[in-house]
């Protein structure tokens, strides 16, 4: 199997949101938009169909369409990681060879949701799976949302077969993160990467090797800055761009009641921003009414903005 990528994947991966019109139909205008902007910007690759993506709530030919068009649109440039994760096996396959044919470079799968799997049945899931799948596979630890967490030994298990390439944990708990990265030192090749954009400094210090970031699909810039610090050892300079990602945290993924708000937040942002035409977000849930909408603008007008990118 072919790696179009330098092993450790590494640096600022932004989970891409998916701009859409309805239900129905993607926005492919906004979508070209968003991954000129993240190329401009410096990421060093692009991960589509996570939860920041709500790969969940869409049908599986929005999907498919998804992971073409970005396909399409990158033309190679960055490396691209489509999330393959399904309660089917069957569908995770066929999402995969979708991917592939389409010119992706990996795959991300988290655990299937709804029944929720002991460790041994995980361990056992993913021996079946991971050899079905074309493409290098990156392990997706997302226990707020699926119910099970990998265990550290666990994931190790998985990693012996040598197809399995990374790790990006949104558990948002540093110490089972680093208990991870532990296990596994004896793979330099085995990307760690860390989802919540608030601890990606500290745990890049630490020597985690990127961030999936979601506040990357506004700023890329700074969340490029913030890892480029961090593994330079520059302290001061982390100290100082937290402080950015901190307020972006607090004020774009705060407003509203619910656990929605992160996306509702950050979709209505892009478009207030221009990077996105709509902030319609996929059923069960729908985009902030005018009263929340006043709050994200306000937030943003909060923030040293010029040019669309924030003054560091």
């Amino acid at each position: 199997m072919e790696i179009r990528f330098k092993k450790p994947l590494s640096g600022i991966i932004p989970p891409l949101v998916t701009p859409l019109r309805d239900n129905e139909t993607l926005d492919v205008e906004s979508l070209e938009r968003l991954i000129e902007h993240l190329i401009a910007g410096g990421v060093h690759g692009l991960f589509v169909l996570g939860t920041t993506g709500e790969e969940q709530s869409l049908s599986y030919e929005m999907r498919k369409q998804m992971i073409r068009e970005s396909c399409r649109i990158n033309r190679e440039r960055l490396p691209l990681l489509a999330c393959v994760t399904d309660t089917s096996i069957v569908e995770s396959i066929h999402l995969a060879n979708v991917a592939a044919d389409c010119g992706a470079d990996g795959v991300v799968s988290a655990p299937p949701y709804y029944f929720a799997t002991g460790q041994p049945e995980l361990a056992q899931f993913y021996e079946e799976l991971v050899p079905q799948l074309p493409l290098p596979v990156f392990l997706y630890n997302m226990p707020s949302h699926v119910k099970v967490s990998f265990a550290p030994d666990t994931v190790a298990r998985i990693a012996q077969n040598e197809q399995v390439v990374g790790f990006k944990d949104s558990s948002a708990n540093a110490v089972y993160f680093q208990s991870v990265m532990y296990k596994m030192q004896h793979r330099p090749d085995f990307a760690m990467l860390v989802g919540p954009e608030e601890i990606t400094g500290e745990c890049v210090l630490l020597g985690a090797d990127g961030g999936i970031n979601g506040g990357a699909n506004m700023f890329p810039e700074l969340y490029v800055a913030m890892y480029d610090a961090a593994k330079a050892h520059d302290i001061n300079r982390v100290l100082e761009l937290q402080q950015f990602i901190m307020q972006i945290s607090t004020t774009i993924y705060t407003v509203g009641k619910h656990g929605s708000s992160y996306l509702k937040g950050l979709k209505c942002a892009l478009s207030l921003l221009g990077i996105i035409n709509d902030d319609f977000v996929a059923s069960p849930f729908y985009k902030f009414e005018t009263p929340e909408r006043e709050k994200i603008r306000q937030a943003l007008a909060n923030l040293p903005i010029k040019d669309g990118k924030i003054c560091m």
